[in-house]
């Protein structure tokens, strides 16, 4: 038995595991804020604009915890089966292949830093805190840095041009939304402290928001996969 991945024709569509692996996270971060929300955990706001709670926040206690694990965990997994195929598509549509592989690399890596995150997530102490910190950082920078170079592979393949250049626009968008973190914490470090989660939250929906434009390009392009079976003898 054996697995193709192949471009458009016939097979099973592959278009969904992407949107899953780009809807589990933002779906469970949201989820997680409204159950803790409603058992008095956090305080109820717009936490895109009152920087109330943290992402990490929603999903240290109660019902929250549990499910913020239970949905991360396979988020995880798919994302690393997202990352892996994404090469395969991009050489289908004709993406010169220099650096592919590395795409997969990286967003494998963020992939197992998502993990690391959710496993720590909810524990007390130092160590905990710093392996959770480390987590969160090397998933959003690996992904976004995953992000780039496909986008950029996007824009080279035939006919792909357009929307690997809109995909591009959005890699500025959210590197301006970071840097523009770090010249807060520079110029103005009390009034970054003041919204800060609100940045996390953000760029946190870019980043989602590339994967689902993904997915959409998936679907387009009609990016499909069979199982053959092979009889010897």
């Amino acid at each position: 038995m054996a697995g193709n991945v192949h471009g458009p024709g016939s097979g099973l569509p592959l278009w969904g595991l992407a949107l899953a692996a780009a809807l589990i996270p933002l779906l469970t971060i949201h989820l997680t804020y409204l159950v803790s929300a409603m058992e008095g955990h956090v305080p109820w706001c717009m936490p895109y604009l009152e920087s109330c709670t943290s992402i990490s926040r929603t999903g240290r206690h109660g019902t929250a915890y549990f499910i913020f694990k239970g949905t991360m965990l396979p988020a995880a997994i798919l994302g690393m089966l997202f990352w892996w195929l994404n090469p395969h598509w991009l050489r289908q549509l004709g993406a010169t292949p220099g650096r592919l592989g590395w795409i997969t690399l990286l967003g494998v890596t963020a992939c197992l830093a998502l993990v690391l995150y959710t496993l720590v997530l909810g524990h007390v102490g130092d160590g905990f805190r710093l392996l959770r910190r480390t987590g969160v950082v090397l998933y959003f920078s690996l992904t976004y840095l995953a992000q780039l170079l496909l986008s950029q592979a996007l824009s080279g393949a035939p006919g792909w041009r357009r929307r690997g250049q809109g995909l591009l626009t959005l890699c500025v968008v959210t590197l301006s939304v970071a840097m523009l973190t770090v010249v807060l914490q520079v110029v103005a470090y009390d009034f970054y402290q003041g919204i800060e989660d609100s940045f996390e939250w953000i760029i946190a929906l870019l980043v989602n928001a590339h994967a689902l434009w993904v997915a959409v390009l998936w679907r387009r392009s009609r990016f499909s996969a069979s199982i053959q079976v092979d009889h010897d003898g």
